[in-house]
């Protein structure tokens, strides 16, 4: 299966969501205002840049209807349209399809159906002022660059036995 249409939103002036970086964060949705999509069949997922302060459509990519049919093969366009997502938000995801997308560093939500998108920014966002919960705060930490130098600060402490 492939990506039937793909809209990116692309930003030509400063940075729009202020200071704090943004996490992005999908949303398995039919309508574009709710989750109503099971994971392996999402017809399409809403991508958003959410920092503590500002949310915003980034990317919103379709894919044709499909039945959830245990085919594995549409598994691969679906995660990969996930590029750079910390979390998607569905219905349900199979066990094969959390399993892949832990691999790539996105955690599945279950949310009810029809949970609206806007309360799940709100919560989201209420969650990154006040403190980040286990999976955020890994999602988080993954995304902070490595430092290079540790090691070389570690060395110039000396080894005593």
């Amino acid at each position: 299966m492939t990506v039937e249409r793909r809209l990116k939103v692309v930003s030509f002036g400063g940075d729009a969501m202020g200071n704090e970086p943004a996490v992005k964060v999908a949303f398995a949705t039919g309508d574009m205002r709710h989750v109503d999509q099971h994971f392996g069949a999402a017809q399409s997922f809403a991508i958003y840049a959410i920092d503590p302060q500002h949310s915003n459509l980034v990317e919103v990519t379709q894919f044709g209807r499909l039945d959830m049919d245990g085919n594995e093969d549409k598994l691969a366009a679906k995660i990969a349209a996930l590029e750079g997502c910390i979390a998607v938000y569905c219905q349900a995801a199979g066990a094969s399809a959390v399993n892949q997308l832990r691999a790539k560093g996105v955690q599945p939500i279950k949310v009810a159906e029809g949970t609206p998108v806007v309360e799940l920014i709100a919560a989201l966002q209420e969650e990154l002022r006040a403190g980040p919960s286990a999976w955020l705060a890994r999602a988080l930490e993954a995304r902070q660059p490595r430092d290079g130098q540790r090691f070389d600060a570690m060395e110039s402490e000396g080894w005593n036995e």
